[in-house]
């Protein structure tokens, strides 16, 4: 049984974190910058469906529908600075927007397959931050107000100046094989019908990423694993999450049982099996973007 591999993303920007205490570079920045627009978690994108860039003079046109923004530096690549600026959609055309009745902004999830390695980059960058601005006003330690500082990347209490960063919570993502390198994937009931995906989970407080493993295999599906091999990471902004991958085997595939509550279905199937449900539409895959995509593809080619 041959180990996977998956092709490692490489951050597309320098984040030129030396930058974001400067305020007065960042503002020369900005005005030579390439901006991208994001509101309630859709980024605005051209004719073909790819991320659209602003200038700084095009932002306050931005006006007439979305409230005052914030400018989050996201970095440069070579000499070119790249800026994301996030605001919120005004009360009164919010419900059409986020129903994504606006063709102009679509979701990261909608875009999947249009953004190359750099524009994917920029986008789980700027929808990371986002969240997590909208998410955190205020103290988790005095509960006063916060504002945003050093280029958007952290938040400063406004009564005792504490500084806060962005929140990551790592999650293991395992693509479980048998012994005869069939694969296991299970079905959350909130899914699509006929949607398959690996398993997968939060890693709790004191704990490895590879006790996380052996515990979310065996609540979901039942069973143990052994062989336990890291594969890569994945940034996950749904909302912050850090997907930790892995591949693992185990050697009572026919004891696999779905928990009855996060999975609803469990399927074991050789290559051949498979590709057939594929091609048939009996089983649905990950999306593209996802890390579970890249480890299944990778068995695939395996």
């Amino acid at each position: 049984m041959k180990p996977i591999q998956i092709k490692q993303s490489k951050a597309a920007l320098n984040r030129s974190a030396e930058l974001r205490t400067k305020p007065e570079v960042l503002a020369k920045l900005w005005e030579s910058a390439q901006i991208i627009h994001l509101s309630s978690q859709r980024f605005l994108v051209n004719s073909a469906g790819s991320l659209r860039y602003l200038k700084a003079d095009e932002i306050e046109a931005l006006d007439s529908k979305f409230q005052p923004g914030l400018k989050i530096f996201l970095g440069k690549l070579e000499e070119q600075s790249f800026f994301a600026y996030c605001t919120d959609i005004k009360s009164d055309l919010a419900e059409s927007f986020e129903k994504g009745e606006d063709p102009e902004y679509l979701t990261l999830r909608e875009l999947d397959g249009k953004l190359n390695e750099i524009e994917l980059s920029i986008a789980v960058h700027a929808q990371a931050l986002s969240n997590w601005h909208h998410s955190h006003p205020r103290c988790s330690r005095c509960g006063d107000t916060t504002t945003p500082a050093n280029g958007g990347t952290t938040r400063i209490c406004d009564g005792k100046g504490e500084e806060h960063f962005p929140r990551t919570d790592p999650a293991i993502i395992v693509l479980l094989r048998d012994q005869s390198d069939r694969i296991i994937l299970g079905r959350q009931r909130v899914w699509p019908i006929n949607r398959f995906s690996c398993f997968a989970g939060f890693v709790e407080a004191g704990e490895s990423f590879e006790e996380a493993v052996e515990r979310e295999v065996l609540e979901e599906a039942g069973v143990g694993t052994t062989e336990i091999k890291y594969l890569g990471s994945q940034p996950w902004p749904f909302p912050a999450s850090l997907m930790i991958s892995f591949e693992a085997v185990t050697n009572t595939p026919e004891l696999v049982k779905p928990d009855g509550e996060e999975i609803e279905e469990i399927r074991v199937l050789s290559r051949k099996e498979f590709e057939e449900q594929v091609a048939s539409g009996k089983l649905l895959l990950p999306p593209t973007i996802s890390v579970a995509r890249k480890m299944i593809d990778a068995w695939r080619k395996a």
